[in-house]
């Protein structure tokens, strides 16, 4: 009982951040909005005098593109504003208590993203049930693909959730991460669909994105939603998400290992 309840407020640290300022709720919904109704707006003009480009027609390039938008809600969430991150932590000397407390650092990390992710899945759904009421997104095809989206979706963040770990445990050998986290970011948009599908990139840049994590948290959950990938290969792209989730898991606890061994703050 005493460990769920440790869980339960771990997990909602940087949720009240939030919550516990409206304006800032406020802001989140308005970004959503002129987010979505742009790039619908984008794409509705990008095929405006065509009907099927890279394989996409019209509704499936939008339905694709609003998701897209409301996937990247679930891990925005700003630590930064509850000096909550791994750098800052780093910076003021304060990561010490990480390894002080009963609770491992990993797991005070891991349940600490779980929560984010939860919070930042009420946001996405909602946005999700109002363009879906609103017609700005289509369905999907049948029970069966929403059910392997989902389970798609839920691999993606996984893989994702440990590509910003190692992001954040870079610290522990650079002290600070800040350009790391911008290349990230940038290659995590670009290689994993958000701005636009990897269709449209020329072959060499599709199969090179194949060799990498990031087109596995999102563009194959979407690719799955919107047909694009039918549900006869679907299991065949399961097992390499799978497989990172794998891969990723064993290499961020190395480094959670190695980690221990150099915690070292620019102001402790």
């Amino acid at each position: 009982m005493m460990a769920a309840l440790s869980a339960w407020r771990v997990a909602r640290v940087t949720p009240l951040g939030e919550l516990n300022a409206p304006p800032r709720m406020t802001g989140v919904a308005l970004r959503l909005l002129v987010q979505v109704v742009l790039v619908a707006s984008l794409w509705h003009g990008l095929y405006s005098h065509t009907g099927t480009t890279a394989g996409l027609d019209e509704s499936q390039a939008v339905t694709y593109a609003v998701l897209a938008v409301l996937a990247s809600r679930l891990r925005e969430l700003d630590q930064f504003a509850g000096r909550d991150t791994v750098i800052q932590h780093m910076h003021f000397g304060t990561i010490v208590y990480w390894y002080l407390r009963p609770l491992p650092p990993h797991r005070y990390y891991a349940l600490r993203a779980l929560g984010e992710q939860v919070y930042g899945f009420a946001w996405a759904l909602g946005g999700y049930l109002i363009c879906l009421a609103a017609g700005v997104v289509e369905p999907p095809r049948s029970a069966a693909v929403a059910g392997v989206f989902l389970l798609s979706l839920l691999l993606g963040q996984w893989v994702l959730h440990y590509i910003m770990l190692a992001t954040d445990q870079w610290c522990f050998w650079a002290l600070r991460n800040n350009s790391a986290i911008l290349i990230i970011i940038f290659a995590q948009n670009l290689l994993s669909g958000v701005y636009a599908p990897l269709w449209f990139f020329p072959d060499w840049f599709v199969t090179m994105s194949g060799f990498l994590p990031f087109q596995a948290t999102l563009n194959v959950p979407l690719s799955i939603y919107i047909g694009r990938i039918p549900l006869s290969d679907a299991a065949g792209q399961l097992a390499v998400q799978a497989g990172w989730v794998v891969v990723l898991a064993l290499f961020t606890r190395f480094l959670w290992r190695r980690a221990a061994r150099r915690v070292v703050s620019q102001g402790g």
